[in-house]
């Protein structure tokens, strides 16, 4: 089993001297490569789960970060699908088009204000359940995030998202496609709770973008950047 595990996020609240602690409690490690010593243990998780937030996560807040990435591109829920349909089928595809775009472009502008609540979130995690995480399996780290501070996360990520659909438009757009749907003669109404609904897919995004980054560093040595995790990382590849 890999001893090793990266959270994108995780240690990144941590001291060094915390860090220290996790490479203390495992001194194993450090005796594997005469090179390698705890300090430098310690330095390269912090390098590596930086890297982490840096290269993905923060991907998402750029425009287009959810819109052009089909791994979290937020499509519509089931209830509005029809209302797309629709309005294609009567010549309104243009307004359909900016619907779809703008529920992304709240989710980018919300992950951009909500990244500081994320990582605090993650703050709350003991170290015990770090241990556990670093001696896990290898889905281990995102399972538990997904699991411990969901519930968190969407209580203070929502008003961030509400705030957002404003400030990109996205209410304004919407109110009209429903408008324009709900006065079709014959069509069932509806009123879907559309700050709820990019709520929980800008999180998705988020748990998903932390997930690529942990596979990519355990498995891809081309994404150790620096001599440092090169070598710290080299331990998880030849565990004892």
């Amino acid at each position: 089993m890999k001893k090793i595990l990266l959270l994108p996020a995780l240690f990144l609240t941590w001291s060094c001297a915390e860090l220290q602690q996790v490479a203390n409690q495992y001194p194993e490690l450090g005796q594997i490569g005469s090179t390698v010593s705890n300090t430098d243990i310690a330095a390269g998780l912090k390098e590596a789960l930086n890297n982490g937030i840096t290269k993905q996560v923060s991907k998402l807040t750029m425009t287009d970060g959810f819109f052009k990435n089909e791994a979290v591109k937020i499509l519509l829920p089931d209830e509005l699908k029809k209302v797309d349909k629709t309005l294609r089928d009567i010549g309104m595809s243009n307004l359909a088009d900016e619907g779809l775009k703008v529920l992304n472009r709240a989710a980018e502008n919300a992950v951009k204000e909500a990244t500081p609540i994320f990582v605090s979130a993650v703050k709350n995690m003991t170290f015990t359940d770090a241990r556990n995480i670093l001696l896990g399996n290898d889905s281990s780290a995102t399972t538990y995030l997904q699991n411990s501070t969901s519930t968190q996360l969407y209580a203070k990520f929502n008003p961030v998202v509400k705030s957002s659909l404003g400030k990109v438009g996205a209410d304004k757009v919407w109110n009209q496609i429903i408008s324009k749907y709900n006065s079709i003669p014959l069509v069932n109404k509806v009123n879907p709770d559309l700050n709820d609904y990019v709520t929980n897919q800008a999180m998705k995004g988020v748990f998903k973008m932390v997930a690529v980054e942990e596979k990519d560093i355990r498995n891809n040595l081309s994404a150790r950047s620096s001599e440092l995790l090169k070598k710290v990382f080299a331990l998880q590849d030849n565990p004892r």
